[in-house]
């Protein structure tokens, strides 16, 4: 069955985050739960009370936070982006000792999805399904703070004489997320996504050593 968008809709939106530590776990395991169902049974098999059912929890607890399937698609794209940001702060950002081309290495890798096992599941339905789901100023976000994630690691290369621009950085930024964003789309293998990637961390290091280069 093909997938076709419509407006988003308030029914399409997550109800609640979840703040205290039982609340988090519930949520998981809700997460959990929805990918596993939708790699088995595909998504238009996929339903709010099926979740709840593999969660182990009741509808109505479902419903205190995701009151449709694609609420919970929603709430679980954003859990995605910020799985995505903690892992390349912890990575590449806060431990010390690293140099640039190993915070670099990290960063590409995180943000290309070359370490897919490590985070969040996504698929090519998830972006056709994006326009139900998601309003503009949510893409904007998301495109700033992944900007923000990559302006860290770069902040954190203190043994880096010329950073790049800020101007480089988002570039860089765009480049690696949009490449990654249509492998999803047009379904890449495993070993060609690696493949990408590894292209992806070359031509951002070409893009730092040409700064290094130009630099007075």
């Amino acid at each position: 069955m093909a997938l076709t968008a419509s407006p988003p809709s308030p029914g399409n939106k997550p109800l609640k985050r979840p703040r205290q530590a039982r609340a988090k776990a519930t949520v998981q395991a809700v997460f959990d739960a929805f990918v596993r169902i939708w790699q088995r049974d595909g998504w238009q098999r996929l339903t709010t009370r099926a979740v709840a059912l593999e969660a182990g929890i009741a509808i109505g607890t479902l419903y205190d936070y995701f009151p449709s399937k694609k609420a919970l698609l929603s709430g679980y794209v954003r859990h995605g982006i910020e799985a995505l940001i903690r892992a390349v702060d912890a990575q590449a950002v806060e431990p010390a000792g690293l140099d640039w081309r190993e915070r670099l290495h990290r960063l590409v890798s995180l943000a290309c999805g070359s370490q897919a096992d490590a985070l969040p599941w996504f698929h090519r339905d998830m972006m056709l399904l994006e326009a139900e789901i998601a309003e503009p100023k949510h893409q904007r976000r998301a495109h700033e703070e992944l900007a923000a994630m990559w302006q860290r690691v770069f902040d954190a290369c203190t043994d880096l004489s010329h950073p790049p621009s800020p101007e480089t950085v988002r570039a860089l930024h765009l480049a690696a997320w949009g490449g990654r964003r249509y492998a999803v789309l047009v379904q890449l293998t495993e070993a060609e996504r690696r493949q990408w990637a590894a292209e992806m961390e070359r031509l951002c290091l070409a893009a730092v050593l040409d700064r290094q280069a130009e630099a007075p």
